[in-house]
């Protein structure tokens, strides 16, 4: 695997620490903070309080993705995610990755100040994605999924549920490459609560060692899930706090790179208490 990546003169070397993805929903109706955040006031301080936190990157997403959640126009996006981009750029140093599935709006995005795309899809939603991304010389991560937000709660039969993703993702990575993107710029995610029902979010964790064969980073995004609000019983997504953090100790241990989380302060403890515990014993 690649031992490091620079991002807007940063040098994430993996397998040194965990990274932390700071979450920005600028959408009316994502999952847990829908609403919050989508004016570009508010969007600027509480991508600030990331940052104070101690994020590494800011994820802006305008879309939700939530089970379920409308889709919106290319135009209604552009409009919620280029002016928190363009305003983040001249007052952050910290790079920052927009959420999206859309070549056009990746492409809008890097024009005004973006440093990498988040693609739930894989780059499967959008034909023109993946050679857009190549041709901005980004970072992408690549997500699995099926179906689409709408969709996907339907689309939970797997006959081998890691091989699946593996197999998905492998070929997505081989696409990637083939129209151009630097292998060194690609980064993979299992999906957490896409077209995964209860049990397979928790084998996902259990077998996460799995996907390090595929040579990539790899980015797990546990946040306040509904998994975590079954175990707990605790139907208020911004109750699961502790429930989280102890799904972001099982990913650094088996294997993540980067945790994208909704609650930076709390999970910057986790993960540095965590990688003294994990990952100077594997350096050691």
């Amino acid at each position: 695997m690649p031992t490091n990546l620079m991002i807007r003169g940063r040098c994430f070397q993996w397998g040194q620490q965990t990274y932390l993805m700071g979450v920005l929903n600028v959408t009316p109706d994502s999952f847990s903070d829908g609403g919050e955040f989508n004016s570009t006031a508010a969007a600027i301080a509480q991508a600030q309080a990331l940052v104070a936190a101690g994020a590494n990157i800011i994820d802006v997403g305008g879309q939700s993705t939530k089970p379920g959640a409308e889709q919106i126009t290319v135009a209604e996006e552009l409009e919620r995610v280029l002016p928190v981009v363009m305003a983040l750029r001249s007052g952050i140093n910290i790079p920052i990755s927009v959420d999206t599935t859309r070549a056009d709006v990746a492409r809008a995005s890097v024009a005004a100040g973006a440093d990498m795309i988040n693609d739930i899809s894989g780059g499967t939603f959008d034909s023109e994605m993946l050679p857009t991304v190549a041709s901005l010389g980004v970072p992408i991560v690549l997500m699995h999924i099926r179906g689409n937000p709408q969709t996907m709660q339907q689309q939970t039969d797997y006959q081998d549920l890691i091989a699946e993703i593996y197999n998905f993702l492998a070929k997505q990575i081989a696409a990637a490459i083939t129209v151009g993107i630097d292998q060194q710029k690609i980064i993979i995610d299992p999906g957490i609560g896409f077209a995964k029902n209860y049990e397979q979010n928790l084998e996902i964790f259990r077998r996460l060692g799995s996907l390090r064969s595929l040579n990539c980073p790899i980015l797990v995004g546990p946040s306040r899930k509904s998994f975590i609000g079954r175990i707990l019983n605790q139907p208020d997504p911004k109750a699961r706090v502790w429930g989280t953090a102890a799904a972001c100790c099982a990913a650094i241990f088996n294997g993540a790179d980067i945790l994208r989380v909704h609650d930076v302060k709390e999970m910057r403890d986790v993960s540095l208490v965590a990688d003294a515990l994990y990952r100077q014993e594997a350096q050691g």
